[in-house]
């Protein structure tokens, strides 16, 4: 079986936070929006987000990627932390 390794990329980042969300949603455009449908009054709320793959729900914590195509995406920050570094310089 062949084993692949992920190219380097550069890509472009923000972290899902209350204090974020609405700054993220301009970031994103069109293809996000506030998701508030079925979450409890008082709850967190997320962020949808139309993605090559269908709608994707952001939580706070999640971080907002760029794709190498303009395409935006959710990531778990756990996730994220394992497979992306801070570029230097």
């Amino acid at each position: 079986m062949a084993r692949y390794r992920k190219k380097p990329v550069e890509i472009e980042a923000r972290q899902l936070t209350p204090e974020t969300v609405h700054d993220i949603k301009q970031w994103v455009g069109a293809s996000a929006r506030i998701h508030t449908d079925g979450v409890p009054l008082g709850a967190p709320v997320k962020l949808a987000i139309h993605t090559l793959e269908g709608v994707m729900l952001a939580d706070f914590g999640d971080f907002i990627i760029q794709g190498v195509q303009g395409e935006f995406y959710p990531c778990r920050e756990d996730i994220f932390r394992a497979t992306y570094e801070a570029v230097t310089g």
